[in-house]
């Protein structure tokens, strides 16, 4: 349980940060190339109970509408419940948590929101070796779909995943199916992409270097599919469909989201930075139905159906 072939030692700790404030930096560069007319505005903040972090937020652009790259690292005399749902044995441990989370939501309905978390989470108590693992992965989420787009999306995701063993990205991939799953809508998110939590598996040095493919996957992945569609013309109907589409999203986050639901619990998270995720603008329609045989009613026929897309 305490993750593989020796202790957790101190350094691994700063390795871990250093990789994630350089994945933040590369993110947040990668981005902004895309963009003419806006740029990532950096917030950095301190929790007097225990904790510091980076918050990057782009809005208005001409690209994208409001995108957010947060880096965080907290402490905590005692895990919050959410942390421990799946392992009571862990109750009662203080903790330190980091992680980069980002979401960039696109102007144009036919460029897909993406979202991508990467983290290391230890429970430590006196006298006792740490326990650790990684979580993160990466997630799309369309208006108006495209096969091509779908299948760049989850190839791209094998690709960094198969070099340390072809069972990862099956598994993982199902895992995020199964997670960014909408229950009280019984329907999905978006397309899915990779899950994992509560990895240790390799021990910590191959888990690390596991964790750093994934997330150097991550632009490889998203800004192709926006190079490719951000120049598409819509129509305002077509516009508002997203903003109806952005309402599961942010039921997901407010209801379902680990990451969220910990930092809303833990007391030690900063709310800014929690709820960056939120798309800008969101509307809800009663009781509202896709047309028949439209583009619409495409996005829940056809994309938001799990599917082997790799």
């Amino acid at each position: 349980m305490g993750g593989g072939e020796r202790k957790l030692k101190s350094e691994d700790s700063q390795r871990v940060k250093g990789f994630l404030l350089q994945l933040q930096e590369n993110v947040c560069n990668g981005i902004e190339g895309l963009e003419s007319v806006a740029e990532f505005k950096s917030d950095k903040w301190d929790r007097e109970e225990g904790g510091s972090g980076i918050s990057r937020v782009i809005r208005d652009g001409d690209i994208f509408e409001k995108g957010g790259v947060n880096f965080s690292h907290v402490f905590g005399k005692s895990m919050p419940a959410s942390a421990t749902a799946q392992r009571p044995e862990l109750a009662g441990r203080a903790y330190q948590a980091m992680g980069v989370s980002l979401v960039i939501h696109p102007v144009n309905p036919f460029v897909p929101t993406s979202h991508a978390n990467f983290r290391m989470f230890v429970a430590e108590k006196e006298n006792e070796d740490s326990v650790w693992w990684f979580g993160g992965g990466y997630d799309l989420t369309p208006y108006y779909g495209n096969d091509e787009d779908c299948i760049h999306w989850h190839q791209t995701a094998k690709r960094a995943c198969d070099p340390f063993g072809e069972s990862f990205y099956p598994k993982f991939k199902q895992q995020c199916d199964d997670y960014f799953h909408i229950k009280h809508r019984n329907e999905p998110r978006g397309i899915g992409g990779l899950f994992f939590d509560d990895f240790n598996e390799l021990g910590f040095d191959q888990s690390f270097e596991f964790v750093q493919a994934m997330a150097n996957s991550y632009l490889d992945a998203f800004l192709p599919i926006v190079e490719r569609r951000k120049d598409y013309i819509y129509s305002t109907e077509q516009k508002a469909f997203q903003e109806y589409r952005r309402g599961r999203y942010a039921e997901f986050n407010l209801v379902y989201d680990r990451g969220t639901v910990f930092g809303l619990q833990s007391g030690v998270g900063r709310i800014e930075s929690i709820l960056m995720s939120l798309p800008p603008t969101v509307r809800w329609i009663y009781d509202w139905h896709p047309e028949p045989g439209s583009e619409e009613e495409k996005l829940y026929t056809h994309f938001l159906q799990p599917k082997d897309w790799a």
